[in-house]
């Protein structure tokens, strides 16, 4: 299985990059790994950090996309930028999976236009893992600012999916983003999907989630619109770093606190590792054709190892033969 990696996109590339692909590699030996950007970089920084990257390819790229720039300069002025060309290997077959820190929009248009997407998926989404005590998908978390009530359905097909795969649940449970649990409450929006959720026999539907259950294991999928997604996870990744200071600050307030803290080391750890983002690698871009997976601007080495594990996930559990088969499957029901 090969791996393309955008090596000189995010905000510590090229070298967390760089190391997240010599611990991958280091980790599991047979995992191809294809590093795209600049030779010369690329080469120059590991040999300084002492980071063995000889059984990596190398692919030239010329230009880096910025998080400054403009979605469509992947395809445009920047199309042989190491996002550009680490699609366009993708689209070519060249390898299994991409894996990027970069420009979250460049990012999803150029996955969206230069991979293209899956048949009968019409707005693919950020799934991001929001990093609760369990792990459940938030889809869609900042690529569609506004959607209808049949993109919020396919969301909740695909997160089920994915879900169902990665995670091993048996029937995911789909809850929608909303300001009230009955099926009338929320916009025109929210009220027509509670309808199209409610009667989709692919998923397991459980209601309306208001903000602040959450946290509470109330579902596994999570669907709304980019906008509301994305603060939502936002939020939830503030309060989880917030939390773990105020604890650090609790623990180490004194001797008697610190002799608690030695006491509970174990499961203070474990609490921590919940709460860590970088502990699930990146955001899947579902209704891709092929996976694209989008590691966080700030992630350091082991964000990007983890995102490169999850790429393999993906590919050995055939995510996107299992999406295009409920897919048709629903294609087919409505034809009927």
């Amino acid at each position: 299985m090969k791996i393309i990696l955008d090596a000189m996109s995010g905000d510590y590339a090229p070298l967390e990059i760089l190391r997240g692909a010599a611990q991958a590699k280091g980790e599991y030996p047979e995992i191809d790994i294809l590093l795209v950007g600049d030779p010369d970089t690329i080469t120059s920084v590991a040999r300084k950090d002492g980071l063995d990257i000889e059984k990596m390819e190398i692919y030239a790229s010329s230009s880096v996309i910025s998080m400054e720039d403009a979605p469509l300069s992947v395809i445009h002025d920047k199309k042989d930028s190491s996002m550009g060309v680490g699609l366009k290997l993708l689209s070519q077959g060249e390898g299994d999976a991409f894996v990027s820190a970069g420009n979250t929009g460049a990012l999803l248009a150029g996955a969206s236009l230069i991979v293209r997407r899956l048949k009968g998926i019409a707005r693919p989404g950020i799934g991001a893992i929001l990093p609760l005590l369990n792990p459940v998908l938030l889809l869609d978390s900042g690529a569609n600012i506004t959607v209808t009530e049949e993109n919020l359905e396919m969301f909740a097909v695909m997160g089920s999916v994915y879900m169902s795969k990665i995670y091993g649940i048996e029937r995911p449970r789909v809850g929608q983003i909303n300001n009230g649990a009955e099926p009338t409450k929320g916009l025109p929006l929210q009220i027509a999907a509670y309808e199209r959720l409610s009667k989709n026999e692919n998923i397991n539907f459980v209601g309306n989630i208001e903000g602040k259950d959450i946290p509470f294991d109330t579902c596994d999928v999570l669907v709304a619109d980019g906008f509301t997604g994305n603060v939502v996870l936002k939020l939830t990744e503030g309060m989880g770093k917030m939390m773990l200071h105020t604890m650090k600050d609790l623990f180490y307030a004194n001797a008697l606190t610190m002799l608690s803290a030695s006491l509970m080391k174990t499961r203070i750890n474990d609490l921590k590792h919940r709460f860590d983002s970088s502990e699930h690698g990146g955001a899947p871009i579902l209704g891709i054709r092929k996976p694209v997976i989008k590691a966080h601007g700030g992630s350091d080495a082991k964000a990007i190892k983890n995102a490169i594990f999850q790429a393999v996930g993906f590919v050995k559990d055939d995510i996107n033969g299992e999406i295009e088969r409920v897919v048709n499957e629903l294609s087919d029901k409505s034809k009927a």
